[in-house]
């Protein structure tokens, strides 16, 4: 398969699995690429099975699961099958640091396989798995897992991922892998590497698998080239613009913020279609491009469709706790819903996108500066010569202790924590009961209102089909013609 084979839409890979295995399936079952998120998706595994694993999804792809005795163990160890006692907190997984054991790596591949393997379930459509960059020490261990399930296409962002094609080669012909390490404090000194070998996991001889198709996330034309003239192994490319979700690029030049205190995006900051076209790769438009006139435009631009996540993010299909998107949709349908941009709130650097709203269940309730799952942690060099780990987000004496910044904790919250509360699997926490969500969304939330009947809520498959031009928004259908409340329009043969 080819990238410029893929479909027109690609669904977003929002974290942590908000793009869960059933939206990506359910996208998937539209035509268009169905892609699940990586992102922090090892301990997403093992709370679902300490919650019980309801319907048995996680037993069932684990069944398959190829590494002898892998399964087994992470079943011993955190399945419980009456689930957690009421005010129990979950097990935690050991944070991954540059040198972890063959166990916890197996758990970062199982959980890969898991989510893949039940994105694919059932039909021969491809899938994707979205990673972040950012989040380096255990992409290689993901990137393994997704691979041994079949995984189509990978996507990559929140940082420059020049060294995955590379690495998709090694992993796919089961040699070892490597990353350069982000080291605070080593400017200039010999590289230190984060290695993967996955024969070290293997009894026997383990069975062939295909390399994926690999799509950068960029957001300027200079990244744009580089991929495609500097790195092999690069087949499209994904150009994502300033209003996306979750975490953006910085703003080129000197950072300035507007009234809101925002960071202030200008003409640098959008990439002129044409130029990337003028590349020669297949690629995507993300972010003001989810609707049916965006995608002609970024077709009429070269493009081969756009990537949407805000629209399938609030649908019914995803990850989301029904609570929680049940009020935020309550919220767009009274107009009571904003979505800023916060420069401080993420312990990346990077700016993120906070979703604002009048029932907002965070709102008062004190947030723990912790650091407990860890995937946000930079690594830097301590003065004995050794590697340390720290994070913005945590107690600041232990941060500056660390040798951090102190302005770099200002307004820093922990995402990992209130990510896993966004799709239901928050830690329990002695002082407030329950980790408050944290969420994030494109600016296109505002719209959703007058693109579906948000009251009763709507599928994965209206928002195909509204992309699509198959079915028009809700601000567009008159009284006399509206559709009962109920009815979800069927997915369109479109691959």
């Amino acid at each position: 398969m080819r990238a410029s084979d893929l479909p027109m839409i690609i669904q977003g890979g929002m974290g942590a699995a908000v793009s869960d295995w059933r939206l990506a399936r359910a996208v998937a079952a539209c035509g268009q690429l169905g892609v699940v998120s990586g992102t922090g998706i090892d301990t997403i595994l093992i709370r679902r099975l300490q919650d019980g694993d309801p319907d048995g999804a996680m037993r069932r792809a684990m069944a398959h699961f190829p590494i002898p005795g892998v399964a087994e163990r992470v079943l011993t160890a955190y399945f419980r099958s009456d689930g957690r006692a009421p005010g129990e907190p979950y097990d935690l997984l050991p944070m991954y640091n540059l040198k972890v054991s063959k166990e916890r790596q197996q758990i970062a591949i199982l959980a890969a396989f898991v989510e893949v393997w039940l994105a694919k379930e059932g039909h021969d459509r491809p899938i994707g798995m979205n990673l972040l960059t950012k989040i380096q020490l255990p992409n290689l261990a993901l990137l393994y897992g997704a691979l041994l399930a079949g995984v189509d296409v990978i996507i990559m962002g929140a940082g420059i991922p020049r060294e995955i094609p590379a690495a998709l080669d090694a992993l796919a012909a089961h040699l070892p892998a490597r990353l350069t390490a982000e080291i605070e404090g080593d400017e200039g000194a010999p590289p230190t590497y984060i290695t993967f070998d996955p024969r070290e996991h293997w009894p026997g001889e383990p069975p062939p698998l295909r390399r994926p198709l690999f799509l950068p996330i960029v957001a300027s034309v200079t990244l744009a080239t580089m991929f495609a003239r500097k790195i092999a192994g690069v087949d499209g490319l994904v150009i994502e613009g300033p209003t996306a979700g979750g975490h953006n690029a910085p703003p080129r030049g000197e950072l300035q913020l507007n009234e809101r205190g925002e960071p202030l995006y200008g003409p640098r900051d959008l990439v002129d279609p044409t130029k990337v076209a003028a590349l020669g790769l297949p690629f995507w438009l993300a972010g003001g491009t989810a609707s049916p006139e965006g995608l002609a435009a970024a077709r009429a631009a070269g493009a081969i469709g756009i990537q949407v996540g805000t629209l399938f993010a609030f649908c019914n299909d995803s990850g989301l706790a029904e609570p929680l998107r049940r009020s935020v949709l309550d919220a767009a349908a009274r107009g009571a819903v904003d979505v800023f941009t916060d420069p401080h709130a993420s312990p990346t650097g990077y700016p993120f996108k906070v979703v604002r709203w009048d029932n907002d269940p965070a709102q008062g309730v004190p947030r723990q500066r912790i650091c407990d799952l860890g995937y946000l942690r930079t690594m830097y060099r301590t003065p004995k010569g050794t590697i340390g780990y720290r994070c913005a987000s945590e107690p600041i004496a232990t941060f500056v202790k660390k040798g951090g910044n102190l302005c770099d904790t200002e307004g820093r919250r922990c995402l990992c924590n209130a990510l896993m509360a966004n799709v239901g699997v928050g830690q329990v926490r002695a002082d407030i009961e329950v980790e408050p969500p944290l969420l994030t969304s494109g600016d296109d939330l505002r719209r959703l209102p007058t693109i579906f009947d948000v009251t009763q809520g709507y599928s994965a498959a209206d928002v195909v089909a509204y992309l699509l031009g198959q079915r028009p928004p809700v601000a567009a259908i008159s009284l006399a013609t509206k559709p009962a409340a109920t009815e979800t329009v069927p997915c369109a043969d479109t691959a």
